[in-house]
């Protein structure tokens, strides 16, 4: 499927299915290196990174947890540019080594939050590991270890990002070609 349509807008294949999971190994192998003997919790930030979260499992061999957590910063379908709430997050975190496992960093707004919310619980360590990275997009300054792709500044959907709550279900990363 070189094309799809998700609502009113067409999409063109950017990134197929194996391009990702060459990244994701990739990623996978340098968290088995650097984190070794450390015990991670992996926490994956719902709903977009939850397919590179469990393909990144998949491929995570040292002793490790993971989680799910969700971050609540939108009212209707807008975004309020502000991190509310840390929903999920169940796991004392204090001396911990942890792991932001997220979709897509663009601006880091909303990173930076969570960094600050995870900060306050005393974590050892945090590291974060994106599937993608949009680098000419940043707003804050953030230390990216994991950074799986790099991208252009374009509306895309598949492998768990959405649009409006649609397309997270292709294997496939698309970019938006037309209204």
């Amino acid at each position: 499927m070189s094309t799809i349509k998700v609502k009113e807008k067409q999409f063109a294949i950017s990134i197929p299915e194996a391009e990702i999971l060459t990244a994701v190994q990739r990623v996978a192998d340098a968290i088995n290196h650097d984190l070794e003997g450390k015990e991670p919790l992996f926490l994956s930030v719902l709903n977009g990174a939850f397919m590179f979260t469990a393909d990144l499992m998949k491929r995570i061999t040292i002793p490790c947890e993971v989680s799910f957590i969700k971050l609540s910063s939108y009212e209707g379908t807008s975004s309020t540019g502000q991190v509310r709430q840390l929903m999920g997050l169940n796991q004392c975190i204090k001396g911990r080594t942890v792991v932001i496992v997220e979709d897509i960093v663009d601006t880091g707004l909303t990173m930076q939050k969570l960094l600050e919310l995870l900060q306050a619980q005393e974590p050892a360590e945090v590291h974060i590991a994106t599937l993608l990275l949009k680098p000419d997009k940043l707003k804050v300054p953030l230390h990216i270890e994991y950074a799986a792709m790099q991208i252009p500044n374009d509306f895309i959907v598949g492998y768990g990002l959405d649009y409006d709550g649609f397309g997270r279900n292709y294997k496939d990363i698309y970019t938006v070609i037309s209204d």
